[in-house]
């Protein structure tokens, strides 16, 4: 049965990234956006991964442009954002599509594992969130509007 250490990706500088590199922690995956009005979550997110990194946690964000024309720029242009406004220092990633033929298989596997209301899979939006147990078994999926700092109680749990 696959876990999420089975799954790779490019990071934000092109380098190719196993998931296995973050094997024994819990993790909360992130479809990001840099123009969306969901963006200030970055603030919560980040904040979480000060706050629980050192316990064995990270946040790992997947900018997607599939929401809006949201995430418009490149890599270079996203990373540089990300610093200078939320001061962003959790791994991302580079831009995926996480719904539709070319979604990343990453992505693909969390929509299979966590579906959404009503039983459907697709991403809705952007910040839509995954939490990963320390074994690599998808625990929760949260809705966009689900502020980061309301998922500290569950990552307490994955952590304990």
């Amino acid at each position: 049965m696959p876990t999420v250490y089975d799954f790779s990706a490019p990071d934000i500088d092109g380098q190719s990234r196993s998931l296995g590199d973050f094997r024994g922690q819990a993790l909360l995956i992130v479809n990001v956006a840099s123009q969306c009005g969901f963006t200030p979550q970055y603030t919560g997110l980040e904040q979480l991964y000060r706050d629980f990194h050192s316990r064995g946690f990270s946040v790992l964000g997947f900018p997607c442009d599939q929401f809006g024309h949201q995430e418009p720029g490149d890599e270079a242009e996203i990373k540089n954002f990300c610093s200078l406004n939320y001061d962003v220092t959790f791994p991302l990633f580079a831009k995926i599509d996480v719904n539709g033929d070319r979604a990343h298989p990453l992505w693909k596997w969390l929509k299979d594992e966590k579906g959404g209301l009503l039983g459907i899979d697709a991403i809705k939006w952007n910040f839509t969130k995954f939490l990963v147990a320390r074994d690599g078994r998808v625990l929760k999926r949260y809705a966009p509007t689900d502020k980061p700092e309301s998922i500290a109680k569950d990552i307490e749990a994955a952590l304990a």
